[in-house]
Formats: C-alpha cells, sequence, structure tokens
C-alpha cells in the first residue's frame, strides 16, 4: 500500500531525478521468519543481507544518502538471545565494510546514542565511521540505539548546556540552529520514508526531519524488499508534487 498512484513493475525511473535522501524503516524481519518457521535471528540475518544490496545498489545509481532504521532505542526490550543475534551481525557488517571500503566507497556514520553498545562494538563503529570520512558521493547512516523523541531531547540538552556556559543565548535559537544539534547535523531531511512489512506508522523515527517527507508504505517485508520495490518507491515519488506548506 502507498499514498500516491501504485506504479507498475515496469514503470520507468528518471535516474537523473532521485530524490537526495532515503530513509528507511527496515521493518518485517520477524514476521518474514515466523512465516517460514525460522527462529527471529533468521529473519534479521535475511534483512542484513537485504540491507548489503539496497546499499549496494542505491550507491550505483547515484543516490547520495541512504539513512536506516537498524536498532531503536525501543528495541533493547527484545529477548536477550534476538539483540545479541543483531549485534552479532553488525559487527560481521562493520568487520566486512572495513575490509572492503576502498572497493565500495561508501561513507557510513552512526546517529543514535552507542554509549550503551558493547566497547568493542563501539569502537569498531568508531572506526568504520573515521575510516570512510573520505568518501562523499555516497553517505550512508545507520540509525542505531537511535529514537526521534531521544535525539530532540539530546539537541535540546545540548543547547540548554551551551546556554548555561555563555556560549547561546535563550533568544537566539531558530530551527536552522536547533537542527545544528541533531544527530543530522549537516544532512538534509530525508525527501522519501519507505516502510516495508504493512505497517504505516514512524515508530519514532527522525520525528523532526520526517515534517516534509513522502511515505511509501509497501507489505513486503524487508528480507524480501528488492531494488525493483525500491524503484518503485521512488518512481511514486516523483510522480508527486512537493508543496512545503505552499500552493
Amino acid at each position: 500500500m502507498l499514498f500516491g498512484k501504485k506504479p507498475k513493475a515496469l514503470d520507468p525511473v528518471d535516474l537523473a531525478q532521485l530524490p537526495q535522501h532515503i530513509a528507511i524503516i527496515m521493518d518485517g524481519n520477524g514476521r518474514w521468519a515466523r512465516r517460514r518457521h525460522l527462529p527471529r535471528s533468521g529473519g534479521h540475518a535475511a534483512g542484513a543481507e537485504t540491507f548489503r544490496n539496497i546499499a549496494t545498489y542505491t550507491k550505483e545509481i547515484g543516490l547520495h544518502y541512504l539513512t536506516v532504521y537498524a536498532f531503536s532505542t525501543e528495541n533493547w526490550k527484545r529477548p536477550k538471545d534476538e539483540v545479541d543475534a543483531i549485534m552479532r551481525l553488525l559487527r560481521d557488517y562493520l568487520d566486512e565494510a572495513l575490509r572492503d571500503m576502498e572497493k565500495n566507497q561508501i561513507h557510513m556514520a552512526f546517529w543514535g546514542d552507542l554509549s550503551p553498545l558493547d566497547p568493542e562494538l563501539r569502537a569498531l563503529c568508531e572506526r568504520v565511521e573515521f575510516t570512510s570520512r573520505k568518501y562523499d558521493k555516497c553517505n550512508v547512516h545507520i540509525c542505531l540505539n537511535y529514537g526521534g523523541r531521544d535525539e530532540l531531547l539530546h539537541a535540546a540538552r545540548g543547547f540548554a548546556a551551551d546556554c548555561a556556559a555563555g556560549k547561546r543565548e535563550p533568544g537566539e535559537l531558530t530551527e536552522a540552529l536547533f537542527g545544528s544539534y541533531l544527530y543530522t547535523a549537516g544532512v538534509p531531511d530525508p525527501d522519501l520514508i519507505i516502510r516495508p512489512s504493512g505497517e504505516q506508522r514512524l515508530s519514532n523515527f527522525l520525528l523532526w526531519q520526517a515534517a516534509y517527507a513522502e511515505f511509501y508504505f509497501t507489505d513486503v517485508c524487508w528480507p524480501d524488499f528488492k531494488k525493483e520495490h525500491l524503484l518503485q518507491a521512488i518512481h511514486a515519488y516523483q510522480l508527486r508534487q512537493r508543496r512545503f506548506g505552499g500552493t
């Protein structure tokens, strides 16, 4: 299901008019596994492979920014074995990213509070981000221990601390200045947010940044999400008129 005209599988996509920034809520791993009588970890493993494929494909077509919702601040409530499996998959992916970095040339960054992560995993995230900083044509942001409300609190506390230190005045605050305190500072807001799995909600994802984003929902679970589904979402986006509150 989507907002707007449903594109045919072979509808053309204008690669010269891509959205600048696509964000994806990678949803449906558990549902996918349950339908196949697999453990939830099997769904997460399949979802990780989908992420590899989609990230590579977005680079191939020239997308500048891709953001994915990998692990939310609420996901710690899941069973420990499931959380551990997700973290192992992340570690494997980051090891692979370091190994293939020169070939892929993708800048990777992490948005969220990494402090609760295992110190070795946190250090690996920091190493990947630091090592890939020289690449800027394709930027992949992984939201890890991320929540939109938590991000807003983090930004508000940062601004308040600067005011208390005499670096800022409360009256200086504007939308642009507040944006500089967000994890996403310096990155354009998403033009298109995609959610697989049939659910139709933001789930605490990029609450500030999603103000004028276009949305695309599909019943396809994330492990089954292919490049043709991405192209359908982009085509649907290209059929819309974005007014940003105007006429």
